[in-house]
């Protein structure tokens, strides 16, 4: 019998997208135009390409699927403040990479107000930026520096017959970023179900995995149900960490066997319609801790179930890592890990051998989506709509100062929130952490 299909949640609408723009557009002076790019293709060997992924921002403002096009926002423009420029129409490559939606299809699907083909860039663009006195564009992209200079350099060249080039570059990432980082409710949907796919994908690897395969089957068991879910695969690279490799913490070469007794960690997550899920889980590969292994595990686990419940409105990240050291520090000095006093550890930074990371960042269309942490140079409160990640962790060197049974150990659990009005919404929590609920789903299979 096939695995159960999940229903799909509803695309992000067109509305939604024009929305977007036109609140955008609303915080920019009426002389002003964006130009955004979007991706390309990306060659992979010879006349083989990486699977196409459009830019996130792009994405954001606009929902368009075909590589090479360019957005363009002209606020106050009578014939229409949205412009697409796309791939030309083009039936000999189309029969080989597939049917283009070309101007009047993107017109009719995606809601712009005008398209025209990549054939009439350079000529129209010139048209839409005379006048318009400032240009906002992502300041470190190349290709968006180089686009708006280029069209500068024509229209100052034609000045004495009264064309007038954009006198100043502004960057767009502050205005659009702060707009990425309040999730719609049409967001939240996506994301809840790149969770849900998400944790299928991780219950299959732990009730697959057993002494004598390797990281590789793991990750073959998770990205496969990624895709049988609908997603497009994963996230970002999957880390499938068995033994020491949990220790490394972008471990992605994934070759090495599981060995028994030893505990495997899992980072990964799913990408559906763009939007990513980011869950992390460790367990034993046998399916039984050991004593040692627990005594860790219940550490980290504690901590992040009291940080979990600290995600609400005002609080800030800032203060749920806070938390989370100070829980990692005093479960060390417990187990003999650490000595002293729990405030001299974390100053003098000795915490920071075993936990040398952040316990969160922002979700969304990236895996470390946009949006400043700070503000005014203070850490940013929590707001609803934000979805961020809470992922402590511990990682035990091998070295002669740890004691035997601690060496090599490696633990890091990791789940998505949501904040809302009311507090926050655990999108992960379909994938056990309780050490009696992962070691019964995997003593069942």
């Amino acid at each position: 019998m096939l695995p159960e299909i999940l229903p799909r949640p509803a695309a992000i609408d067109n509305a939604e997208y024009r929305a977007r723009r036109a609140a955008l557009m609303d915080e920019l002076p009426a002389d002003s135009a964006v130009l955004l790019p979007g991706a390309s293709l990306v060659t992979r060997s010879r006349d083989s390409d990486f699977p196409f992924r459009q830019a996130s921002d792009f994405h954001y403002l606009t929902g368009f699927p075909e590589p090479d096009a360019l957005l363009v926002l002209l606020p106050g423009r009578a014939e229409g403040e949205s412009v697409l420029f796309c791939q030309d129409r083009d039936p000999a490559l189309e029969t080989w990479t597939g049917i283009r939606l070309g101007a009047e299809g993107a017109v009719r699907e995606h809601g712009v107000d005008q398209a025209f083909e990549n054939a009439e860039r350079e000529e129209r663009l010139d048209q839409l930026l005379d006048g318009r006195t400032t240009c906002y564009l992502m300041l470190d992209d190349a290709e968006s520096l180089a686009l708006a200079q280029a069209v500068r350099g024509r229209l100052t060249a034609r000045g004495r017959r009264g064309a007038r080039p954009p006198l100043a570059f502004v960057d767009l990432a502050p205005l659009l970023h702060e707009r990425r980082l309040i999730k719609s409710a049409a967001e939240l949907e996506l994301l809840r179900h790149a969770g849900t796919i998400s944790a299928r994908g991780h219950r299959r690897a732990m009730a697959a995995a057993r002494p004598g395969l390797a990281e590789y089957h793991l990750q073959a068991e998770l990205e496969h149900e990624f895709h049988w879910q609908g997603g497009s695969g994963p996230a970002y690279a999957s880390i499938v960490g068995g033994g020491a490799n949990a220790g490394v913490l972008h471990y992605v070469e994934n070759r090495a066997p599981l060995r028994d007794g030893e505990l495997v960690l899992i980072d990964a997550g799913a990408e559906f319609d763009l939007y990513a899920g980011d869950i992390t889980r460790t367990f034993p590969v046998s399916g039984r801790f050991s004593e040692a292994q627990r005594a860790l595990y219940e550490v980290v686990l504690a901590a992040q179930k009291r940080a979990l419940e600290a995600v609400r409105p005002g609080t800030t990240l800032a203060a749920i890592h806070d938390g989370v050291v100070r829980d990692l520090t005093a479960g060390l000095i417990r187990l003999g890990l650490l000595d002293g006093d729990q405030r001299a550890r974390i100053d003098d930074g000795s915490i920071k051998r075993f936990y040398p990371h952040s316990t969160s960042h922002w979700l969304g269309l990236d895996v470390h989506d946009v949006g400043d942490y700070r503000c005014d140079g203070e850490p940013r409160p929590l707001a609803p709509g934000m979805v961020l990640t809470v992922e402590p962790g511990l990682y035990i060197p091998d070295s002669d100062d740890i004691p035997d049974r601690f060496r090599g150990i490696g633990i890091r659990i990791e789940d998505d929130v949501a904040v809302t009005a009311e507090g926050h919404e655990v999108l992960t929590a379909d994938v056990p952490k309780e050490v009696a609920d992962i070691e019964a789903l995997m003593v069942s299979f």
